[in-house]
């Protein structure tokens, strides 16, 4: 995927995705009800109207269109980067994976004012906070941003 076009189909897809998952969820399952998938997987709906492990969600509501523009912002400045360096496969991959999750979630903030979360895992009575396929994305792409920053040093250095 030498062509920039390349990785924002691949965003596309990842909100695609994203967006139909929470569908799927929203005419599936009640807020706050439980199903039990597996020992240390369930499926329950919940609306975080704050960041990742609810930062801000306590907030009276500024905190929607903040972390919109935020999310805007940053997915415009990857398409940007996106066309500079389409050849980074890894570094593109990466932000690819931020900028689609990042999207997908903008979509929840502004269509619920929060954003859709189904996924909860859990182990020994400690529950991890729910979250979602955008939120997956941008962990994942988070986690290959660093590895292919380190990448991208050590062939510097050489």
């Amino acid at each position: 995927m030498r062509e920039p076009k390349h990785w924002y189909m691949l965003a596309a897809l990842i909100v695609i995705l994203d967006q139909i998952s929470k569908w799927v969820v929203l005419g599936s399952i009640a807020p706050g009800e439980v199903i039990y998938v597996a020992p240390f997987w369930n499926w329950v709906l919940t609306f975080n109207p704050g960041a990742a492990f609810s930062f801000l969600a306590d907030q009276p509501g500024w905190q929607r269109w903040f972390f919109t523009v935020l999310a805007l912002g940053v997915s415009g400045w990857i398409a940007l980067e996106l066309k500079k360096h389409p050849e980074q496969k890894l570094m593109a991959l990466a932000l690819t994976l931020v900028m689609g999750g990042a999207l997908g979630n903008v979509i929840d903030r502004v269509r619920f004012g929060a954003v859709v979360d189904f996924i909860q895992w859990h182990a020994a009575g400690w529950y991890w906070p729910a979250f979602n396929v955008a939120d997956s994305a941008i962990s994942v792409g988070a986690v290959l941003l660093v590895f292919a920053s380190l990448t991208v040093k050590d062939k510097k250095e050489d």
